[in-house]
């Protein structure tokens, strides 16, 4: 088969699906296309869209979840949003690709290529069996004024909701979320100390901001740090903020306990160093830590579906959460010490989780695709 990949750089956790999907395509031999829509346009215009979501939801987190409760009153399955029609901009140029190049597939892990292939198909452009992959545990504004023809979704406790808002349950397929090879093979926590040149017999702590970088993570590792009294290690990976990263490298540079990273691919390793990983809730993030089982606290979300994954999370015993950092840190502390509620909740980990989401869903394309 040949596939054709949407997706757009608005957080690392969109590509970081696709990239997953790509993964198992390949491996079952088919080629995969991988593009961000907006590239069809320009380079410069798909880099603009990624780093200006970016920019507000980093940088004005609180007007970025007005934005978001705004368009969750205005999104509806009867009309069309500013959203659709500012991404139906993209018909001609993606018409005239499709024209020339030949797809039995396109996989979408992104609501606005979603966007795109409805516009395309209200006016009638032939097209190929059209995926849409939920990043998110919640069905985000917009989603449902998307016409497209199977959409995967984390759980099934989730897939009322996304009926609820429109979508016809019969397009519905609680697969999970896709998360890369690396993170549904889990190595001894003795194995990946030692690897990682972490001593074995230290409680170690992760914590990540996504791969922006959110939020204020040198005050939150700050009172954390002063927590740790008796050699326990302190990982923080600091994604492509490259600020927090310069700051912490030099406030820590002397403390042989705190190791500090930017964008790694090694963050399978350090999941299985860990005892307990703070994190923000992205969606890919808090999925791959669900694979991996491990007791997981919420940092501070970026409002709009970053809460409602916190909200899934926490509902179903998958996580701790609070919106105080001095909390935090004493859930994390707890779990580390309370081997009971630790293998609890890895427990419940183990029975929501979804480690072959990747695979099923490429198995579920090719269904689809033999049966046309």
């Amino acid at each position: 088969m040949n596939i054709l990949l949407l997706s757009c750089s608005t957080g690392g956790g969109h590509n970081a699906a696709a990239r997953a999907v790509c993964e198992q395509f390949e491996k079952k031999g088919h080629t995969v296309h991988m593009m961000d829509p907006f590239s069809l346009k320009s380079d410069r215009l798909a880099g603009k869209v990624g780093k200006t979501y970016i920019r507000i939801a980093s940088h004005s987190p609180r007007f970025f979840g007005t934005l978001y409760k705004l368009g969750g009153k205005i999104s509806s399955s009867r009309h069309k949003s500013p959203v659709y029609f500012a991404n139906a901009l993209m018909v001609r140029r993606f018409r005239q690709f499709l024209s020339e190049n030949s797809f039995d597939a396109i996989v979408m892990p992104h609501l606005f290529p979603a966007e795109i292939m409805t516009a395309l198909k209200r006016r009638h452009v032939p097209l190929p069996p059209t995926f849409v992959i939920s990043t998110d545990y919640t069905c985000i504004p917009f989603f449902e004024e998307t016409e497209c023809d199977y959409y995967f979704v984390p759980h099934e406790f989730l897939v009322q909701e996304d009926v609820d808002r429109g979508i016809p349950s019969d397009k519905l397929y609680p697969l999970g979320i896709p998360v890369s090879s690396a993170f549904t093979k889990k190595i001894s926590q003795d194995k990946a100390r030692e690897r990682l040149h972490l001593p074995a017999d230290k409680p170690v702590y992760l914590v990540m901001s996504g791969s922006m970088g959110f939020g204020k993570m040198h005050l939150f590792v700050y009172e954390l740090s002063r927590r740790l009294t008796d050699g326990e290690q302190l990982i923080i990976i600091c994604g492509n903020n490259t600020k927090s990263r310069r700051i912490l490298n030099y406030t820590y540079r002397k403390n042989k306990n705190i190791h500090v990273t930017g964008f790694t691919d090694h963050v399978s390793e350090y999941m299985d160093a860990s005892d307990v990983i703070f994190t923000k809730p992205g969606g890919l993030t808090s999925t791959e830590a669900l694979v991996k089982n491990i007791p997981i606290v919420f940092t501070a979300p970026i409002p709009g579906c970053e809460t409602r994954n916190r909200e899934f999370f926490v509902s179903n015993g998958l996580a701790l959460a609070s919106d105080h950092v001095y909390t935090q840190i004493s859930q994390g502390m707890t779990l580390t010490g309370n081997k009971d509620l630790r293998d609890a909740m890895i427990k419940t980990q183990r029975h929501f989780a979804k480690p072959s989401a990747a695979a099923d869903i490429v198995d579920f394309v090719e269904k689809k695709v033999n049966e046309l």
